[in-house]
């Protein structure tokens, strides 16, 4: 689908939902591009983990979810994220729906590792349709981070991960992977430009790690299935690390 672009909201989300993020939305629709929102819930999940005395465990990036840790991230993502970033949509007059698994089972997963893991899971399938549908009549779909297996069971999926892989079946002419930096850093300096080439060195010299790592892990993969150019930034408004798949150097 042409003229998508798929933002993925991280971090503190609210702090994403600023008047120039919603001038910069407004734009791209009236330039007739079409929006998809991927949010993240790991500050609020952390949180509430940590209220209810439930230890957080976190492996090369991605949250260890236990039976427990699996009902808290629903109840964060479903019940607190997701109403509140709707809601802040629909009061700047735009028209969205706010989408999860159990809706048509958008996203299909399977178990990345059951056993180091627990209910951590990976995208296998989205429904194109629902979207392209909600796309074609102006509305923006805002999707929660959570799959369903073929057999029903809940997985907690990375949102990056999400957010890649709904850009790559949309064939998105761009995605925002929203972070609290502005971009890549090496040797103290913002990088503008990496290709996939250039993170593949950065990830053996060890450059790049912790939560960076499956976010560019997942850009490099959404690149390689089609999407035009991939921004690691903080900001709608600024470009940050553009990743393309043409040579850079670093």
């Amino acid at each position: 689908m042409k003229k998508v672009i798929v933002i993925k909201m991280g971090g503190v989300a609210s702090d994403n939902l600023t008047k120039s993020f919603f001038l910069q939305v407004d734009q791209w629709q009236k330039q007739g591009k079409k929006i998809v929102i991927i949010h993240g819930g790991g500050h609020y999940i952390s949180e509430m983990m940590q209220r209810l005395d439930v230890p957080v465990q976190i492996q090369d990036g991605l949250r260890v979810t236990t039976e427990e840790t699996l009902k808290i991230t629903q109840m964060v993502l479903i019940g607190q994220v997701q109403p509140m970033i709707t809601a802040h949509f629909q009061q700047e007059g735009f028209s969205v729906v706010g989408l999860n698994a159990s809706c048509g089972q958008i996203i299909t997963g399977s178990f990345l590792d059951k056993q180091a893991l627990g209910a951590v899971g990976t995208v296998q399938e989205v429904d194109t349709e629902l979207l392209e549908h909600l796309l074609e009549t102006n509305h923006i779909p805002i999707i929660a981070p959570l799959g369903l297996t073929e057999a029903g069971e809940w997985l907690n999926i990375n949102a990056d991960h999400v957010a890649c892989k709904v850009a790559e079946e949309l064939q998105a002419e761009k995605l925002y992977l929203l972070t609290d930096v502005p971009g890549v850093k090496k040797e103290n300096q913002w990088l503008k430009e990496l290709s996939t080439h250039d993170i593949s060195k950065l990830k053996t010299a060890k450059i790049i790690k912790g939560g960076m790592l499956p976010k560019l892990e997942s850009a490099v993969a959404a690149i390689k299935g089609g999407v035009k150019e991939v921004h690691i930034t903080n900001k709608i408004q600024h470009a940050g690390t553009v990743i393309k798949l043409k040579e850079a150097y670093v």
